[in-house]
């Protein structure tokens, strides 16, 4: 049988509109956030759009949705706490100890310490450093880089995973070797 872009236009259409609903309520129910549940089910849905061969054969449907909406929100979560951690640890290393004016010891600590960061950054790889940039300095979502790069969510996620363990460690160096 052949499947034009018309017939799976329109089947994908029908899957949709019968599983969308389900995959929202069902994300909804584990995150609690409509925007993030929204997100996740259109996520979801792009990718099985994108390879048709996900839900156009499959016999179990709904429990392979629900599957990949449990490990989606997994992996949404983990990023979410990978930043989470890193912002506290940024956080902790820029406070000040106390609300005095800072001392040029402190000013150039700071200095350091921004320098070791934009090293960090540059060191890593063009494609890491274009999604790291896009996502801290334009505040574009997974989504949207994905999108403007043609590549995935999951692949987006991952480089920001990445750059973020690599500026935590280079935080947590500056902070153990450089501060004490």
């Amino acid at each position: 049988m052949i499947v034009t872009l018309e017939n799976r236009t329109l089947r994908f259409r029908d899957f949709f509109n019968k599983n969308y609903p389900k995959v929202k309520t069902f994300a909804w129910q584990l995150l609690k956030s409509e925007e993030d549940a929204e997100d996740v089910a259109q996520d979801i849905f792009v990718k099985l759009w994108e390879k048709p061969e996900l839900w156009e054969e499959r016999d179990k449907l709904d429990s392979y949705l629900y599957t990949v909406v449990k490990n989606h929100i997994y992996n949404l979560l983990k990023h979410k706490n990978v930043e989470q951690n890193y912002m506290e640890v940024a956080s902790q290393i820029m406070k000040c100890e106390d609300l005095s004016i800072p001392t040029p010891d402190d000013e150039l600590q700071l200095k350091d310490l921004e320098l070791f960061i934009q090293m960090a950054v540059e060191r890593m790889p063009e494609q890491r450093r274009c999604i790291f940039w896009m996502s801290r300095e334009q505040g574009l979502t997974a989504s949207e880089i994905a999108q403007k790069l043609n590549i995935s969510v999951r692949t987006v996620e991952q480089h920001i995973y990445k750059a973020l363990q690599d500026l935590k460690k280079i935080i947590f160096f500056f902070f153990f070797f450089y501060l004490h």
